[in-house]
């Protein structure tokens, strides 16, 4: 769905002018709760402006597939075979960014409220009033995210989950796209109360061009389990946030897999503000640039400010055909969070000369008993590995698809449900199995 001045939104690349074309090209929705929200992330948005290659955080990954139109694809979209089919779940979905009731379940679900941002943001009063951009706007110090401003001020539907117990079945957020030049800009709010517990599963590909935004605020003991198969079409363009706040003892888990797409970045904001509190973020990216420009982007910014946490960032990439991926991931530990335990790791598996892995770990520490690494590394196929399995019959494809999935397991590890990431390892070797790697 074209917004009308997305013309000049492409024009001006950076900075406030480009902020006003974004703001202009997608219609105010109508405000209740919300327009406080909406109101302070415009204001932001006008100060900060959009970002250049100059900014810090954009150095590896040029936005410009996020500001410029570009023509529809021409090739057919692909249908994918869909992902966790067999699993009993509920399933909400979205269609080139707008909600489909008729290809939706019924969204009653025991302990769990389910609204839409389109129907309930209008009222005066919500349980979501408290969450709506308040995430997104603490998230963005100290590094300015704009594109989340933009789509806090501008994003006209979405969900609002409130889970009071233990879901008795995963919530499937279903994006499939039918227009090869649609656009999308969806936000949704979740919040677990203390106790509660939810699987929540997103796939597909929400739109030609898409901007995503999910806010968590995990209460005390709660716990989520979040999984993110991505689309496989080559020319999606998407920028994702999430921000997550950990109450005391509370648990995330989230995965993403990526494959395909033009331009991907993911990025996650954790807040840990509860003593003994876990979050772990994973992902694991399979790039081909065979069919074109493969951009990958993994932005991470997790912050330690209680006793006794842990934090995971388990980032794996697999690149060939020229594929380009960047990770960028901080972990902050601020005065008084002692004993944080806070690990992370970004790893690239290069299967030609073309392709690149540029990434930029950091550490920031402010407490003095705690516990604390990070690694990154990129390198080829081993070849003694290859050998081997080649001496024992194996073809080569064969041979590399097992050790890409070897090296993948790290990431994959991280889903909590068995099945779930039994599932995953068989959409991995569907994809391997297809490009021949």
């Amino acid at each position: 769905m074209a917004r009308e001045g997305q013309a000049a939104a492409g024009r001006a690349l950076a900075g406030p002018a480009a902020a006003e074309a974004a703001l202009a090209a997608w219609p105010a929705p109508k405000a209740g709760f919300t327009a406080a929200a909406r109101a302070e992330a415009e204001a932001r948005l006008r100060v900060a402006g959009l970002p250049g290659r100059r900014d810090e955080y954009w150095r590896f990954t040029d936005p410009a597939p996020l500001l410029t139109p570009e023509p529809a694809a021409s090739a057919p979209l692909r249908v994918d075979r869909p992902i966790f089919e067999g699993f009993d779940k509920l399933r909400l979905v979205f269609v080139d960014g707008v909600f489909d009731a008729a290809a939706s379940d019924d969204p009653a679900l025991a302990g769990v409220e389910i609204a839409r941002l389109a129907e309930a943001g209008a009222a005066d009063i919500h349980w979501a009033r408290g969450l709506y951009g308040v995430l997104e706007a603490a998230g963005q110090s100290p590094v300015a995210r704009p594109f989340a401003a933009l789509n806090t001020a501008r994003a006209a539907d979405g969900l609002l989950i409130r889970v009071s117990g233990v879901a008795p079945r995963p919530l499937h957020i279903s994006y499939r796209q039918s227009d090869p030049g649609s656009e999308a800009m969806l936000h949704h709010c979740i919040r677990l109360e203390p106790g509660a517990e939810m699987t929540l599963i997103e796939t597909g590909t929400a739109a030609a061009r898409a901007n995503l935004v999910m806010e968590v605020d995990l209460g005390e003991g709660a716990r989520l389990h979040h999984i993110r198969p991505q689309g496989r079409a080559h020319g999606r363009r998407v920028i994702s946030h999430l921000f997550a706040r950990l109450g005391a003892a509370a648990r995330l888990k989230s995965f993403t897999l990526s494959m395909n797409g033009a331009f991907t970045r993911n990025e996650a904001v954790i807040d840990i503000a509860g003593d003994h509190a876990v979050a772990h973020v994973a992902g694991a990216t399979l790039g081909d640039g065979a069919d074109g420009r493969f951009v990958h982007d993994d932005t991470v910014f997790v912050s330690h400010g209680a006793v006794g946490c842990e934090s995971r960032q388990v980032f794996k990439k697999v690149l060939k055909n020229g594929a380009t991926g960047v990770f960028q991931g901080k972990i902050l530990v601020r005065p008084g969070a002692q004993k944080t335990d806070g690990y992370q790791i970004s790893q690239a598996l290069l299967l030609d000369e073309d392709s690149q892995f540029l990434a930029k770990p950091e550490l920031e520490i402010y407490a003095d008993d705690v516990k604390c690494s990070h690694g990154s590394t990129t390198g080829a196929i081993d070849e003694t590995a290859l050998f081997y399995l080649r001496s024992r019959g194996v073809t080569r494809a064969q041979a590399v698809s097992l050790l890409v999935l070897s090296f993948l397991a790290d990431a994959i590890a991280e889903i909590e449900d068995a099945a779930l990431a039994a599932e995953v390892v068989a959409r991995l070797e569907d994809w391997l199995a297809r490009r021949e790697a």
